[in-house]
Parts: structure tokens; C-alpha cells; sequence
């Protein structure tokens, strides 16, 4: 957990490292061969997971990004795709951000809208923030404390503002009495009582227990400001109105976006963006393979998704262009949600049926392999986070991750299932190889008798489908395929929206398994109220061993993927603000 208070000169110490950075040569990963586009030199091979790729702090150009999948939301608030929150960096600020450093220093919390970070009283339970000067919104006005309070109120009305995380809601508002600003009966639309805003440059939030990880959730682009004026409520995400640097100029859902200079924002408030480039755009391609052949022509910048270039593109661009390419480390688990309101899921024996079922080396080959694609997963909490071992209830690792038919077949035996039975796998067609591992987890589970039907959605949908309990239940879903990065890196940050039963909603659900376990849900409370955070990672150690317990998750690869950046491309620097990916608002280009 974050400490209650950051110190301030160490703040403005790290800001200036990064200038530094992006200002020295000698970041730039040196050598590297010339890109086929002609417009720069590629930085070297695992440039971006060492330091800054191609530090510069030249201006100009039109930044590229091309995607398999498009945003979950473009409204701050309903956002929660990680490479979404990355890129609303460009247009939202909130009231504090991550550091613009490489590698674990982009965790740091800083100050964004924020003069300072929180000033932490009354036990923990109340923060207080100062605005900065000059913060201004697209058309020039002053953004002001009613501003921020406005946009987090957005979050309690759940339906109309979807599928974003619920944090916020459950440390100011636990028994959700707040009924969100289109229902609020105040005159300004202001009335949750546990956000102050006693003049437009102060803000202050009352907890109703202390949570250390609560500037972490202001960091979350649902702690973004939203002009009341503004607001188009579920058609907001259309076009959001720009806090930060770019502003959007044209935006059509699953083909494209293009974002234009603010020229009302002003540097001097904001000590976190560098805005580089002249222009922004975004292409969705929903062929993988495709996107891979055009990022190594040269046509785009990088993979706006991030989930790692396919086997056919990963061969192509490490055989020939491998000076372009990152290796890199993410704080992704690849995972099977077991759903237990779908029979015979209801079932914990039909449950570890599966598990021991599956051949995890088949479905990390799929991957890439242990290089490619990561070493095999036996829980589900990532290796960065406090808490986490090697706890491996299956003996996955023992059997170095085949199949265990006998007890399989035992445990099937146990869910009065002996002969097996059938069942549905979702996975996303638009994530790289999930559909494959997918069939790969359906071949394992027929040599014991579990027939199971692979369903391919697309990713850009799977809110309003796996993200719906009704829906899963009515389409049998009984095996979901998907990935997860903490929200922030604590237990609470990773865990709770899947496994916490209070975190099931009808919409935009994460816990997919609907896990509801009072022993669960009370580890979560007994590891907030905990300030030191050796001794909430030994909370959340115990948390994570009764997920696995459960058999409610299966995950299978702690993920590592390549990712391609083009020669154009500078400040290229993989961030575990971000699980890994490249810090978008610090991007630029060679013109």
C-alpha cells in the first residue's frame, strides 16, 4: 500500500530525472538499424524495457496507433481497459497521476490537477487537495473543484455510466445511498456529502474507513473532472471534453479516432505530459496478422491494444527487424474464469475437474512459450504484488503442467459427473491467441469427457457479455478466457473487483465467477485497514490461497509479450504504471 503522504522534493527530484532522460542520447538503447519507412532509427532490441527508447524532446508529427480492439470507453469514467486509461492520459487529468519514469518509477503517484498530493487527516479517512493554477478545460474556462467532484459522481450512476471500477464508490459511499448526478436533487447536482468542495480550488474527500490505497483510485481516470455542461451522459464517451492536452477532433466507434492539439491547455499546469506530437490517430484493424505486417512496413507507430504480436508478425519482426521489438515483463495474469452460476460450475469438484484437466503446457506453447509467452501461473496474484508465492494447490508446476487425468476423472467422479459433461468457452477472437488456447483447453478437457464448445466474441464486447451474469448464464458460459493487470499493485488493486463478492454488478462485471465468500470478502477489509504493507501482503497471501481453493479461476501464464515499436517512435519506456506498456503521453516522433 502507498504510504498517506509522498514527499514533495522528491517529487520535483524525479520530474527533473525525467527531463533529463528524455533530453539524453545516451538513453536511447544505441544502435539499431534504420526502419524501412525512412523516418528514424530503431533503438535496439529491448530498448524500451531498459530505459527511454529514443529520448527526444522534439515536437511535431502525427503519432500513429493502430488496434485489434477499440476502447472499451472513451469517457474516463466508464473506462476500464488498461490500454484505454494509457491513453487517456492525452485528454483527462485527474487530480494526482503516474510519474513519467521507465520501469517501477512509474508507479510514483505525483501531483497532476493537484498542487500536491493529499493532505491525510482525521486517522486516514480525510484527504485534502489544492488546485493548481491555470488548469483549464477545452474551450478555455477554468476547471474547479465542483468540476472534479462532478466527474466522480458520474460513477454512481450505474445505469447510465458502465462498465468502469467501483473503488471509489465503495470507500466514499460503502452503502451505495448516492443515487449519481442525473437522479441528484440538489440544484448544482453536487449533493454526495462525502466530497466537499468548499471553494472552486479546494477539494476534500471523507472516507467512511481508511484505505491506503485511496489516492491510487484518484489516479484512475474515474477520478477524472467532467464538465457538467458537457455532459452527454451515455453519449459522452462520443466526444469527452479535453482536460489535458489533445482534444478530440473526430472519434467513430470500432474504426477510428483522431486527436488535435488543445490549445488551451498550457503546459506550465502540467508537469506530467510531454505533448509531442502535432496530431493523434487510431485504426482498428480487426485482423491480428494484418496489424503486425503494417506496423513492420511502417505504416503506424505501435499496437494500441498491447497484447503482443502474433506468432506469424513476432516471427517476421525478430527474424528481421529485431532492433524494433520489447520483450516485455507484464503484470498480466492470462486466466480461465470458472463461472459457479452455471452448471455444473455450481460444483467445486466439477470445478477442480477442469483444472486438473487442463495441459498448461499446451496452452503456454500456444502463447509463445516460457520466453515468448511466460512461465506457467498457479495462482492468481502476479508476482509484483505483496502477498504473492508459489502456492500450487493442483501440482501444475509438478507435473510440469500436463494434464492429471486420473484425478480429473476422480474429481468428476466426486461432482457426480462421471462420465463428464458439456459446457461453453468464451474467448475474445481479437486477442492474439486466445482462441487458440482456447481449443487448446478443449482438447485437453475431451480426454476426460468434458466437451466443451468454443464461443468467439469480440473483446470490444465482452463488458455487455461476459461483463453480464445474465448473459453468461443464459449463453452457458461456463468457461470465460481472459487477462488481467492490477488495477494498482496491491492485493486490493488486483483481486478484488474479481473475486470480492460486493463487486458484482448486472453490467461491466470483472468477477465473472460471481465469487461471494464471506471469508474472501473479509480478508479484503481486514488487509485495507492495514497501513504497513508487509503486513497486508500476508493478508492478501491468505486471500489469494482461498481463490485457489475455490477452483473459481484457472489461471494458466504470467504473461510476457513482444511488442513492436517503429523507428519514428521516441520516448518509447515500458512502465509499471501501466503493466508494462509504453507510457503514451510521453510518445513522439521522428517527422
Amino acid at each position: 500500500m502507498k504510504p498517506l503522504r509522498s514527499s514533495r522534493s522528491r517529487q520535483i527530484a524525479g520530474a527533473a530525472v525525467v527531463v533529463a532522460a528524455l533530453m539524453s542520447t545516451a538513453a536511447c538503447g544505441g544502435g539499431g538499424s534504420k526502419d524501412e519507412d525512412g523516418g528514424g532509427k530503431a533503438a535496439g532490441y529491448n530498448a524500451g524495457t531498459k530505459g527511454v527508447a529514443n529520448a527526444s524532446a522534439k515536437k511535431g508529427g502525427t503519432l500513429k496507433f493502430i488496434g485489434k480492439q477499440d476502447f472499451d470507453s472513451t469517457d474516463p469514467q466508464r473506462q476500464y481497459y488498461g490500454m484505454a486509461w494509457d491513453f487517456s492520459r492525452f485528454y483527462a487529468r485527474q487530480l494526482v497521476s503516474y510519474a513519467p519514469k521507465p520501469g517501477a518509477g512509474g508507479a510514483e503517484l505525483v501531483p497532476d490537477l493537484a498542487k500536491a498530493n493529499g493532505v491525510v487527516s482525521n486517522g486516514g479517512k480525510t484527504y485534502t487537495y489544492e488546485l493548481r493554477d491555470g488548469i483549464t478545460w477545452e474551450d478555455g474556462t477554468p476547471i474547479t473543484s465542483k468540476d472534479i467532484k462532478y466527474g466522480i459522481e458520474r460513477i454512481w450512476a450505474t445505469d447510465v455510466i458502465t462498465g468502469g471500477p467501483a473503488y471509489l464508490r465503495q470507500v466514499l459511499d460503502p452503502k451505495n445511498e448516492y443515487k449519481g448526478p442525473y437522479k441528484d436533487t440538489t440544484p448544482d447536482k453536487l449533493g454526495l456529502k462525502a466530497i466537499q468542495t468548499p471553494n472552486d480550488k479546494t477539494i476534500v474527500f471523507n472516507l467512511v474507513t481508511p484505505n491506503g490505497d485511496f489516492e491510487q483510485m484518484l489516479a484512475m481516470p474515474a477520478g477524472s473532472p467532467v464538465k457538467k455542461e458537457k455532459d452527454t451522459q451515455a453519449k459522452y464517451q462520443l466526444k469527452p471534453f479535453s482536460s489535458g492536452p489533445y482534444k478530440f477532433e473526430s472519434y467513430a466507434p470500432k474504426k477510428s479516432a483522431v486527436l488535435v492539439r488543445n490549445d488551451k491547455w498550457q503546459k506550465a499546469s502540467d508537469p506530467i505530459r510531454a505533448a509531442l506530437p502535432d496530431k493523434i490517430t487510431v485504426t482498428i484493424n480487426s485482423n491480428i496478422e494484418a496489424i503486425d505486417q503494417l506496423l513492420i512496413k511502417g505504416d503506424y507507430d505501435l499496437d494500441l491494444n498491447a497484447t503482443g504480436m502474433s506468432q506469424s508478425g513476432r516471427t517476421s519482426a525478430l527474424k528481421q527487424h529485431k532492433d524494433n521489438v520489447d520483450n516485455i515483463e507484464t503484470s498480466f495474469i492470462r486466466y480461465v474464469d470458472i463461472a459457479t452460476k452455471v452448471p455444473p460450475f455450481d460444483n467445486v469438484e466439477c470445478r477442480k475437474a477442469v483444472i486438473y484437466a487442463a495441459d498448461y503446457k499446451s496452452m503456454q506453447t500456444v502463447r509463445g512459450g516460457p520466453d515468448a509467452g511466460g512461465e506457467i501461473a498457479t495462482n492468481m496474484l502476479p508476482k509484483s504484488i505483496k502477498g504473492s508465492d508459489d502456492y500450487d494447490p493442483y501440482g501444475i508446476l509438478a507435473r510440469d503442467g500436463k494434464p492429471d487425468v486420473a484425478k480429473a476423472k476422480a474429481a468428476l467422479k466426486a461432482c457426480g459427473k462421471p462420465e463428464g459433461f458439456t459446457t461453453n468457452i468464451s474467448a475474445r477472437s481479437n486477442n492474439p491467441g486466445e482462441v487458440q488456447v482456447a481449443e487448446a483447453l478443449q482438447q485437453s478437457l475431451q480426454a476426460v469427457g468434458i466437451k466443451a464448445q468454443v464461443e468467439s466474441i469480440d473483446g470490444a464486447e465482452s463488458s455487455s457479455i461476459t461483463g453480464a451474469p445474465a448473459v453468461v448464464k443464459k449463453r452457458g458460459l461456463g468457461l470465460v478466457m481472459t487477462g488481467w493487470g492490477p488495477d494498482f499493485p496491491t492485493g486490493q488493486g488486483f483481486s478484488q473487483p474479481l473475486v470480492d463478492g460486493r463487486f458484482i454488478v448486472a453490467n461491466g462485471n470483472y468477477n465473472v465467477s460471481e465469487t461471494n465468500d464471506p471469508k474472501i470478502n473479509k480478508l479484503f477489509d481486514d488487509a485495507l485497514k492495514e497501513t504497513d504493507p508487509e503486513k497486508a501482503g500476508e493478508i492478501y497471501k491468505q486471500m489469494n490461497h482461498a481463490v485457489a481453493d475455490l477452483a473459481v479461476q484457472m489461471p494458466f501464464i504470467y504473461e510476457k509479450n513482444f511488442t513492436w515499436r517503429s523507428s519514428r517512435l521516441t520516448n518509447a519506456y515500458s512502465t509499471a504504471a501501466y503493466n508494462g506498456r509504453y507510457d503514451y503521453v510521453s510518445l513522439g516522433v521522428v517527422k
